[in-house]
């Protein structure tokens, strides 16, 4: 399918499944790490994940990249992908969930400008609002979900996942059109299970002792939210724009709330539904159609030339 930049309804089916599965991740992170590190945590993840992948491109009888495009893939995923979770899972060991809820909400609109950068893709005046709006609805949404919210140092490690995982969505696209999506998504985990691997030197001990709940918890991390929401964001990114796909990783703080009030009955207030609401609203904006979209020409990255 060429890209026309638009969210057709298999798209959004794609990012529907990433969101609900990548929303569960963040209550079994903080409880695998009550039992394991936070390098096992993403060693684990991303080891899972990757034998997933394996496993899917051989059922499926799909090819791999050839070997040439093998190192700048496995770099990619060193890059977007451990350095993400290594970070991230560091910084929630010191730092408040919503402070990492706001600062990880940036990662739209770090998208979105490294896109226009790199694959000169073009936003529009109502796209750059809806992401002002977007976030406005998050940071209402984590202020009132009764978390504390505090900056401290350890907070970098989250910007610093914000700009890998921009980089991410945005590279691997170029190598997605020309070998696959899924082709480029194992790859990419090979070498992300690979970049945890000195982290995570002690997760097989750990296994031995961690209760049986904490390593139902890293199961679940790897299979859902790592296989099937990066392999259904990953096809969402096939077909339509990054920025327009990226916008709606701003749902997934309302979505985690709801999920919240239905298995642990953590009502939230009026003040973060409407946040929530403000969020999903932006969110709409971002991805109206205003006319023709013009042609995206995306630029082959330095290297694949």
């Amino acid at each position: 399918m060429e890209n026309s930049g638009q969210l057709d309804a298999r798209a959004f089916f794609y990012v529907a499944v990433a969101m609900l599965t990548w929303s569960s991740a963040y209550a079994a992170i903080a409880y695998g790490l009550g039992a394991f590190t936070p390098g096992e945590v993403a060693f684990a993840r991303l080891s899972l994940g990757a034998v997933c992948f394996l496993a899917w491109m051989w059922i499926r009888r799909l090819p791999l990249p050839p070997l040439k495009a093998w190192p700048p893939l496995l770099a990619l995923g060193m890059i977007g992908l451990s350095v993400y979770h290594l970070c991230l899972n560091y910084a929630e060991t010191r730092i408040a969930s919503g402070t990492a809820a706001i600062i990880i909400a940036l990662a739209p609109a770090a998208t979105a400008a490294t896109s226009a950068l790199w694959l000169r893709e073009r936003l529009s005046a109502r796209a750059i609002a809806g992401l002002a709006i977007a976030l406005a609805g998050v940071v209402l949404v984590v202020l009132t979900s009764g978390g504390s919210v505090s900056f401290q140092p350890k907070a970098a490690l989250v910007l610093v996942s914000v700009v890998a995982t921009a980089i991410y969505f945005t590279l691997q696209k170029p190598f997605s059109a020309r070998y696959g999506v899924e082709a480029v998504t194992t790859v990419t985990f090979l070498g992300a299970a690979v970049g945890t691997l000195p982290f995570g030197m002690g997760l097989p001990h750990a296994l031995l002792t961690a209760p049986q709940a904490r390593v139902a918890a890293l199961i679940w991390l790897g299979l859902a939210p790592t296989f099937l929401g990066y392999l259904s964001w990953n096809m969402a990114l096939h077909r339509a724009s990054v920025s327009k796909v990226s916008s709606f990783i701003y749902s997934s703080t309302p979505i985690a709330l709801l999920i919240s009030w239905v298995w642990l009955g953590e009502r939230p207030g009026w003040v973060t539904l409407v946040g929530a609401v403000i969020v999903v609203g932006g969110v709409v904006l971002t991805n109206m159609r205003g006319g023709p979209s013009p042609r995206i020409e995306a630029a082959q990255p330095a290297c694949e030339s």
